[in-house]
């Protein structure tokens, strides 16, 4: 099973995940879970958020692994999955800025950007063992002025549709509260 978690920045969505993480462990032994992180540590100040979360997510969640991979994340995902390892995918929003926004580098193209949705949208309805997506939702203000900026808004609009349509249970977290959009599980 899949699962979007959807949230702006501080709604609870990363906790949520770690929570849900934190009960799939707990409900039975030969069970894992791996956090797959986005986040490059390209500054001083990144870094330390970087580490900072890898030491608070290691009391909160102490069987919880981490994997950094800013960029491949279908072929990670398609990787590590088997049906005793749940997957943390925190957060699809890095993963996308990697892509259209790097800090070394040309941006993807329009045509590497499609395939690399479609690569993710297969490899999140081929996983064999239970996923996390966490993303933000960053739509609900008013329109961005700069052209840059509501490209992006755009773009992740579209990618968590997609990833919407991919997952049987789509969450909405504000003020660290679940909000169900959507729930095929039942």
């Amino acid at each position: 099973m899949a699962e979007l978690i959807l949230g702006g920045q501080k709604s609870g969505k990363s906790r949520r995940a770690e929570l849900l993480a934190r009960d799939w462990l707990a409900g039975g032994t030969g069970r894992s879970a791996v956090l797959i992180a986005t986040a490059p540590g390209d500054d001083a100040e990144m870094r330390a958020r970087i580490a900072r979360h890898r030491s608070d997510r290691a009391a909160r969640v102490p069987g919880l692994q981490s994997v950094e991979e800013p960029l491949r994340l279908a072929e990670t995902i398609a990787a590590l999955s088997t049906p005793h390892s749940l997957l943390v995918v925190d957060c699809l929003t890095l993963w996308l800025t990697n892509r259209l926004m790097p800090l070394a580098g040309p941006a993807c193209s329009a045509d590497e950007l499609e395939a690399a949705q479609q690569a993710l949208e297969q490899a999140v309805r081929a996983a064999s063992g239970p996923l996390l997506l966490v993303g933000n939702e960053i739509g609900l203000g008013v329109i961005p002025m700069g052209r840059e900026v509501r490209a992006f808004v755009d773009a992740l609009g579209s990618l968590n549709q997609r990833m919407a349509a991919c997952c049987a249970r789509v969450t909405l977290m504000a003020a660290g509260l679940p909000l169900v959009l959507k729930d095929e599980t039942a």
